[in-house]
């Protein structure tokens, strides 16, 4: 059988090439002992000069040469130090050559009775393999003897360093099982003994074959195996102890709550907080409600657009009851396994359950509440089981006594039905938008720890923000900080407050851009005649602020103040909305006084889109057309995912339509024949706003109302 080796290590001591391979895997230590390797060469070189015999009949000269040979190897024998002879002490050192002088029969040409040959030789090689072990498998104890008794000649390892093939001196070969011994090399190498390492065998390659391609399915297997063990499948007992918790619920939970909120840093929710403590005094003092025959709501529904404070209610009900509080996101319940969302709100309960009473905070319901599919579009049957585990926890078979649930959301209307009945989510606390006295209240509350101006009236930024949340009201003083830090300013004053509404509004200045003197010009015309119409239009909101500084993608405002009551109520009657749609066209109605039609330019695309749709709404939808009635046509279609119908025709005919239109150009046309009246009929204050823009770029609602008690005006009559 051929031997195939790989050169690792080739070396040149003393003109003799040294081979050596090293085994793999294993660590063993480096064969380069150069003491040894000199002291190995220097002894292979004397036995070469004292193995070499004369003839019996070689003249005077070769005698010579032959005792010349036998100093020099005397000589160089003698000049091994033991330093240089030192070897690790692991391996025991060969034996010293055995020296034996023969005396030689004088040559007939040198009949001195001094004249002799010494010869210097290795003891007669004795039966090489009368001790050699039988067999063709050795163990490891008889291949290190006949290593160190030289009747090993070459040696090759397996590839991983596991067993190896020897070749004895004879010519016999034989097999060993190699341990982890690490100093084996160093005993090869030492005893001469030639070392080659198997690239591999070739009979292998079926099985490595196989091997890679089964590889991939052993591994799936093992993941299906742990996922199984997580789900309480047949490789463990619900998951417990696996190492996968798939189906663990991710809430986090509050033993004593610590939340740092109470009810009173809750600011401008006064009715949500009411019906909130009650749950909480219910926990606290639960005698008072059971005597009279009262139970506690199961689940209390948050609802509100974003930023009004839900989660901070939630916060302070954690912090006011004192009794133990999960929370967690709807999101955590939803992954990529079918089946793992309803076991995490099996885990959850059951957790909730051990420590009632108690509060669990599902934050964004609608992440998993939403209404089950209609079979049209698809669905999603990961979500749908874990709403239908959520409503069976809730109010199921088993009941669920002293769990109490808080949800919130901005989204009630995709909410599941039987989500949303009693006995489930008993109350729907609506948190809306603040009204003046909550928006003072809140800014209160979030300009603690500022320092603030004297000049800062909290009642002022409460009425020139309506329809602003909590959080825009916090995001509105944390901006004006900002700026007055930007400035280098001690104290936080009512400018910045101003510009930071602004920025919030509109988007930063554009203080860098270059603006032509026409450009500005056309500009301060346009915002002036939509302040002009809005000032003189009858019960509309009064102007607060316009500016012809560039913000965002607008190269100019103007800022109205609308009405509380109407913002609150949402009542919009006919004739503000006439008058909405007569100030938006101002702007391009001043540009045609005063540019011509020639030179009108598109910077009223954004008023045109909202006088349309206005004009379209009140005939479609607010019955304000004589013509088309007190009906509503043109409504939207439903959302096939939420289960409702989707609206696949119109549900008027094309006359229909062509009335619609009529009514709608008609309302438009009124409006803009409105504002070109007072546009022509008070034209000098028209030029004088203009400048007064073009000179400071902002005016105040206080110095724009000043032009029209000087020039004594009076508001448009139709």
């Amino acid at each position: 059988m051929a031997s195939t080796s790989n050169t690792l290590l080739s070396s040149n001591f003393y003109g003799s090439q040294i081979m050596f391979s090293p085994p793999t895997p294993k660590t063993i230590k480096s064969p380069l002992n150069f003491p040894f390797f000199h002291r190995n060469r220097k002894s292979q070189i004397a036995k070469s000069i004292l193995d070499k015999k004369p003839n019996s009949s070689s003249s005077s000269q070769s005698s010579k040469t032959a005792t010349s040979h036998a100093a020099f190897a005397a000589l160089f024998l003698s000049s091994l130090t033991p330093q240089a002879l030192a070897v690790d002490n692991a391996t025991p050192p060969l034996p010293p050559p055995v020296i034996e002088a023969q005396p030689t029969m004088p040559s007939p040409s040198n009949s001195s009775p001094f004249a002799q040959n010494v010869l210097m030789t290795a003891p007669k090689p004795q039966s090489q393999s009368s001790d050699l072990p039988d067999g063709s498998q050795w163990r490891y104890s008889e291949f290190l003897n006949a290593v160190k008794k030289g009747k090993v000649e070459r040696v090759r390892f397996s590839k991983d360093g596991s067993a190896l093939q020897l070749t004895a001196i004879d010519g016999r070969r034989a097999s060993v099982t190699v341990p982890n011994d690490p100093d084996l090399i160093d005993i090869l190498a030492m005893n001469g003994v030639d070392i080659s390492v198997a690239e591999g065998d070739s009979g292998n390659g079926l099985f490595s074959f196989i091997g890679n391609l089964l590889f991939p399915f052993l591994a799936f297997a093992g993941l299906f195996f742990l996922f199984r063990r997580s789900q309480g499948g047949p490789g463990g007992p619900g998951g417990l102890g696996g190492p996968m918790d798939f189906g663990r619920s991710k809430s986090k939970f509050q033993e004593v709550p610590e939340t740092g909120v109470t009810f009173a840093d809750v600011a401008g929710a006064d009715q949500a907080k009411l019906e909130l403590q009650e749950v909480v005094d219910f926990l606290k003092n639960p005698d008072k409600y059971t005597a009279l025959g009262a139970k506690i709501p199961k689940g209390c529904l948050l609802v509100g657009p974003p930023g009004t404070g839900k989660t901070l209610l939630a916060r302070a009900v954690s912090g006011e009851a004192g009794v133990p509080f999960f929370s967690c996101a709807a999101s955590e319940f939803v992954e990529l396994f079918v089946g793992v969302g309803a076991s995490r709100v099996r885990d959850l309960f059951e957790k909730a359950k051990s420590k009632a009473p108690c509060i669990v905070f599902i934050d964004e319901i609608d992440a998993v509440g939403r209404q089950r599919g209609a079979g049209l579009g698809g669905g999603n049957d990961e979500r749908e089981q874990t709403i239908n585990q959520l409503l069976t926890e809730m109010d199921g078979f088993s009941g669920n006594s002293g769990v109490i649930v808080l949800a919130a959301t901005n989204r009630p209307d995709v909410l599941d039905s039987a989500l949303l009945r009693p006995g489930r989510f008993d109350r729907q606390v609506t948190v809306d938008r603040p009204d003046v006295a909550g928006r003072v209240k809140i800014l209160q509350v979030h300009s603690r720890g500022k320092a603030l101006a004297k000049d800062v009236d909290f009642e002022k930024i409460a009425r020139r923000t309506p329809g602003f949340t909590g959080a825009d009201l916090q995001n509105l003083m944390n901006e004006a900080a900002i700026l007055a830090a930007r400035r280098d300013l001690k104290e936080i004053s009512k400018d910045e407050i101003s510009d930071a509404l602004e920025r919030i509004i509109a988007g930063p200045e554009k203080k860098n851009a270059v603006v032509s003197e026409d450009k500005k010009k056309l500009v301060a015309y346009h915002e002036a005649g939509h302040a002009l119409v809005g000032a003189l239009m009858p019960e509309y909101d009064p102007v607060a602020k316009i500016s012809i500084i560039p913000r965002g993608q607008a190269g100019g405002l103007t800022f109205f103040a609308p009405s509380e009551e109407r913002l609150e109520s949402g009542l919009y009657s006919r004739s503000y909305l006439e008058n909405q749609m007569a100030v938006a066209l101002g702007g391009r109605v001043a540009e045609e006084v005063i540019f011509g039609e020639e030179n009108v330019t598109t910077g009223a695309s954004n008023d045109f889109m909202q006088v349309s749709r206005v004009a379209r709404q009140m005939v479609e939808r607010f019955g304000f057309s004589k013509k088309i009635g007190q009906i509503a046509i043109g409504g939207p279609g439903g959302n096939p995912f939420l289960g409702q119908q989707m609206s696949s025709q119109k549900d008027y005919s094309m006359a229909t339509a062509d009335v619609v239109d009529s009514e709608v150009r008609e309302l438009v046309e009124t409006a803009y024949r409105r504002a070109k009246e007072i546009m022509t009929t008070h034209i000098d204050i028209l030029h004088k706003l203009a400048q007064l823009l073009i000179e400071k770029e902002t005016v105040d609602g206080e110095e724009f109302m000043s032009l029209f008690i000087d020039g004594k005006t009076e508001l448009y009559v139709s």
